[in-house]
């Protein structure tokens, strides 16, 4: 009888069970060269509605390919799209890439929460709409909003509704100093000026429930009930006044709607973040501590800004309004703040 041990046993011995594919594993990923370019409009759990670069009245919806692991996708993103682009029914297109932002809304849920969230990509302009009476202007609320525009690389736009019901004056005199564009409208007319500075851009509206919001943008686009049911459609009942929503305006470029909001939390941002915008007062930080708050006074004695200012390269008007938004920014002004 053979002698049976495990001594006699060589690798020759060793059967290996084949593995369930042939192929050879790869990290190489498809290249996609038929991607087309679109836009996203709007996020639906799990689904994102895309408008073609090249035909933005097709709406389609994807799904976010393998590859992109868990890359966060928002309204406003410039993505690359393959798959069924048909926008029919029941079809279901692929995002493969998405462009690098020029621009990022971002906000918080407090200021004591590390967790931002990025609520606008690629906007050029930030609306910040508030309406003059009922409800009253929260001027924290608007500096906290302005705040977020100068840290996330948007230009600011405050647009005052219900001025045929009060006076626009004490809101302009405010914000004088910071010399961004203020429209004011009126209930009974066509929003004219505003439309003007938001055609061919791709502008995001923020502000409190109740300022008129949605009546402006259904001024401003008069389909905008039958481009919202579309949209519903696709999250199979949603109503998408709780979702941020890009619309396509008739003389180019997109207006945002965004849900009414009552907090805006900036726990991401920092005094630099802001300065940033501010041309002719940033280049005298250069000369700050690092860790400059840029308040002067007993809290920041070494910044830079006061001498600036005191050589006459600013006005000083202009960095107390400044000094505000950091104020309003670092949750020092109550967000309700009326004027």
């Amino acid at each position: 009888m053979a002698e049976k041990s495990w001594k006699r046993l060589d690798e020759s011995d060793v059967r290996v069970r084949p593995g369930k594919g042939t192929r050879p594993r790869s990290k190489t990923r498809p290249q996609h060269a038929d991607a087309q370019q679109a836009m996203v409009t709007t996020v639906d759990r799990g689904r994102w509605t895309c408008a073609l670069a090249d035909d933005p009245g097709r709406p389609i919806t994807a799904m976010r390919a393998r590859e992109l692991g868990r890359t966060p996708i928002v309204v406003g993103d410039q993505v690359d799209v393959v798959g069924d682009l048909s926008g029919k029914p029941d079809t279901l297109a692929r995002i493969v890439r998405v462009a690098e932002r020029t621009s990022s809304l971002r906000r918080t849920a407090d200021d004591t929460d590390p967790f931002e969230r990025v609520v606008v990509a690629n906007a050029a302009q930030l609306v910040i709409v508030s309406s003059l009476t009922n409800p009253q202007p929260r001027t924290g609320f608007i500096d906290r909003c302005l705040v977020a525009a100068y840290a996330g690389g948007l230009e600011p736009l405050l647009c005052l509704t219900k001025a045929d019901l009060a006076d626009a004056k004490d809101i302009r005199e405010r914000y004088a100093d910071l010399a961004f564009d203020i429209v004011v409208t009126r209930f009974d007319e066509f929003p004219t000026e505003l439309k003007s500075k938001l055609d061919g851009e791709v502008s995001a509206l923020v502000g409190h429930s109740g300022v008129g919001k949605s009546t402006l943008v259904n001024k401003l686009v008069p389909e905008a009930h039958r481009l919202t049911g579309v949209v519903s459609a696709v999250g199979k009942g949603k109503h998408t006044s709780t979702s941020t929503l890009a619309l396509p305006l008739a003389g180019g470029g997109w207006v945002i709607d965004t849900p009414g909001i009552r907090s805006f939390g900036l726990a991401h941002v920092t005094a630099d973040d802001v300065i940033s915008a501010f041309d002719d007062l940033v280049e005298a930080t250069a000369d700050c501590q690092p860790g400059c708050g840029h308040m002067g006074g007993v809290e920041d004695p070494d910044c830079a800004l006061d001498p600036w200012v005191a050589e006459g390269h600013a006005s000083a008007s202009r960095l107390a309004s400044l000094r505000q938004l950091l104020r309003s920014g670092r949750g020092e002004t109550d967000q309700d703040t009326e004027v």
